[in-house]
């Protein structure tokens, strides 16, 4: 049993859009706003005169640069998941198991037909 059984006809009809300019950026931008605030800390802390320095003020700019790398991690990762979901929503449809519902004693295929006049309010509805 194949359990990723496409859907006839149901191939991807959407063409790639943002989503995948964005996942194919993601690499870069996550090296890049990662690195930038860490080489100021280093160049921070490289520059500093070692009497002159004030080790509050390099602690505190350390702390500001990993929270800024955390929140980008964040930001990253969520932007990530918002393509995956969108490139997934745009791919091929597939066919869900048939599991008929617990409250129905009787398929669908079993019920009666409507009466003549309900099905032509219906017709008339659909024209």
């Amino acid at each position: 049993m194949n359990p990723f059984k496409r859907l006839p006809g149901y191939g991807p009809k959407t063409a790639a859009g943002l989503e995948r300019q964005i996942w194919r950026r993601l690499p870069a931008v996550f090296f890049w706003g990662t690195l930038l605030p860490l080489l100021f800390v280093g160049l921070r802390r490289w520059l500093a005169e070692p009497g002159n320095a004030d080790p509050h003020s390099l602690l505190m700019g350390e702390y500001i640069a990993y929270g800024l790398v955390a929140m980008h991690w964040t930001l990253l990762l969520t932007l990530a998941v918002g393509c995956l979901i969108v490139m997934v929503m745009k791919g091929p449809g597939y066919v869900a198991d048939a599991y008929p519902p617990a409250d129905r004693d009787t398929p669908f295929l079993d019920l009666t037909p409507l009466p003549e006049e309900d099905q032509a309010e219906k017709d008339k509805i659909k024209a």
